[in-house]
């Protein structure tokens, strides 16, 4: 037998929005139905359609032989019209020189962490948080430690929790606003609260603002304009908003005064030199979807929100299951009473798909302590898929009360 020592960092990785899916593919096979999946962020999984001029940019780019490498940092165009989106959508100022392109936001908190994290220390995420960031976190040997976010205040960090968990330890703070998984906006307030602890503690303050145009009745704050001379490290892209999660083109700035930030910078350009470049192509296209006017977003919201407003409905109507009413994105966290009827909320979650072929994602998978005893839904798909689902869960609900 070949010893190939299989390091514990790679081997014990877990992505619970799509582990999941190896449930649902086995449900498939054994059952010969397909599963409903309500798991993942994926627009393009549904009824969206990435904007016509964005795919006319895309073919544009191929034609015009822009299929080689691309810099390190990202196309200038691109990184030029960032700045500019930044200015005219988030009103903050951001130098088209510090920004570096990334294969989407994972590939940012991949090298976030690969700069920041070492054996034993902490990165400050909020409970629940988007998987990537604590899985990056432990292969580079730390500890993501969630500061509570509370449900009953719509998902807002406990700011007092947060300083509480600050130690010598502690190599930053992460704000994901609007949030992944519960869809929350936070509240401008706690952002500058959070901004002067990190400012206190002489932290670097990493905001992750990827669904930054896609709220419904709040409007969110970019951490720059709460901040003042404390340094950000700002996330985005064009996933979510351009509904192009699969181009793969997210972006980082460094906001700072005095350049603080440039060390960390260089490290994580370092780190964009090995992999080469992020997808050329698709840089030029996502340069004109960044100038663009955003006129696709009245119908994307439109749509989202009768979405939204079914699914809410729906699971405060279903016994044992409530949820706050999200103010972004497209995600919905409810809350199950498990009741000793399931022993956790990954065997509530399996034991739904198995009865019902209805695919979430349990919520300890986002995080262990604030997001146990949870399940998060996407409710992107068509309002007759949504309605579907919900009537399998009420009547799998129905038959355990």
């Amino acid at each position: 037998m070949m010893n190939l020592g299989i390091t514990s960092r790679a081997s014990n990785l877990k992505y619970a929005i799509r582990d999941i899916v190896v449930a649902a593919k086995a449900y498939e096979r054994k059952s010969g139905e397909s599963p409903l999946y309500l798991n993942i962020g994926d627009p393009i999984k549904y009824d969206w359609k990435t904007p016509d001029f964005m795919v006319d940019a895309i073919c544009e780019a191929a034609r015009k032989g822009i299929n080689g490498y691309a810099p390190s940092e990202g196309l200038d165009e691109l990184r030029q019209a960032a700045a500019e989106k930044e200015k005219r959508v988030n009103g903050i100022d951001v130098d088209p020189s510090r920004i570096l392109v990334t294969t989407g936001v994972s590939e940012a908190i991949q090298f976030l962490a690969g700069a920041l994290v070492t054996d034993g220390s902490e990165l400050l995420v909020p409970g629940p948080s988007y998987p990537p960031y604590l899985s990056y976190i432990q292969f580079f040997g730390g500890k993501p430690v969630p500061y509570r976010t509370v449900e009953e205040n719509d998902w807002n960090p406990d700011v007092d929790d947060l300083r509480s968990k600050i130690n010598e330890k502690t190599v930053g703070i992460v704000v994901i606003n609007p949030n992944n998984p519960t869809g929350s906006v936070y509240n401008r307030s706690t952002l500058k609260a959070i901004a002067d602890l990190a400012g206190e503690y002489e932290l670097p303050l990493v905001s992750d603002e990827i669904y930054d145009q896609l709220t419904f009745d709040k409007d969110q704050t970019p951490m720059v304009k709460v901040a003042k001379d404390v340094p950000v490290i700002g996330f985005n892209g064009v996933s979510k908003v351009y509904l192009a999660p699969g181009w793969r083109v997210g972006y980082v700035y460094f906001h700072d005064g005095d350049g603080e930030l440039e060390p960390l910078r260089d490290a994580m350009v370092r780190q964009a030199r090995i992999r080469i470049c992020s997808n050329a192509p698709a840089q030029y296209a996502s340069a004109a979807a960044l100038r663009s006017d955003g006129s696709h977003l009245k119908d994307v919201m439109k749509r989202l929100r009768e979405r939204r407003d079914l699914i809410y409905r729906r699971l405060n109507e279903i016994p044992s299951v409530s949820s706050r009413l999200p103010q972004a994105a497209f995600y919905i966290l409810p809350k199950i009473e498990l009741n000793g009827r399931w022993k956790n909320d990954t065997e509530f979650v399996l034991d739904v798909l198995n009865s019902t072929g209805v695919v979430f994602v349990p919520g300890s998978g986002f995080d262990p302590i604030y997001g146990d005893g949870h399940f998060r839904s996407v409710f992107l798909p068509p309002l007759d898929m949504i309605s579907e689902a919900m009537d399998r869960l009420e009547s799998f609900m129905n038959s355990h009360e």
